[in-house]
């Protein structure tokens, strides 16, 4: 499997990025906020690990808060790390989160 293969989709009334992949759903969950997305949790079953899945998932969050002009909570590990080694996403942030994502202010 390569993270080509997966497509991911928005739900708003679950508040989840989703991508179908071997070995079932990949999932990143968040709460709105008014003005914020907080990324909660990062979820890809163990037989799609390791290909990319968490970052596409991560990708698509950070651009629908670009888009819809959030500013981002990243709670989640993974998506601290993801916004760490993707600078262009770093001014979304909450100044109150940036040293938890390790992003210098």
């Amino acid at each position: 499997m390569n993270a080509d293969a997966a497509t991911v989709t928005h739900d708003p009334a679950l508040q989840q990025f989703l991508a179908r992949v071997a070995g079932g759903l990949a999932v990143l969950q968040y709460r709105r906020e008014p003005g914020r997305i907080v990324f909660l949790h990062t979820e890809v079953p163990e037989a799609a690990r390791g290909h990319g899945i968490a970052d596409q998932l991560a990708r698509a969050g950070l651009e629908y808060a670009q888009v819809e002009r959030l500013v981002v909570v990243p709670l989640c590990p993974f998506v601290a790390a993801y916004l760490k080694r993707h600078g262009v996403y770093q001014p979304l942030v909450d100044p109150k989160w940036r040293h938890h994502a390790g992003i210098p202010d």
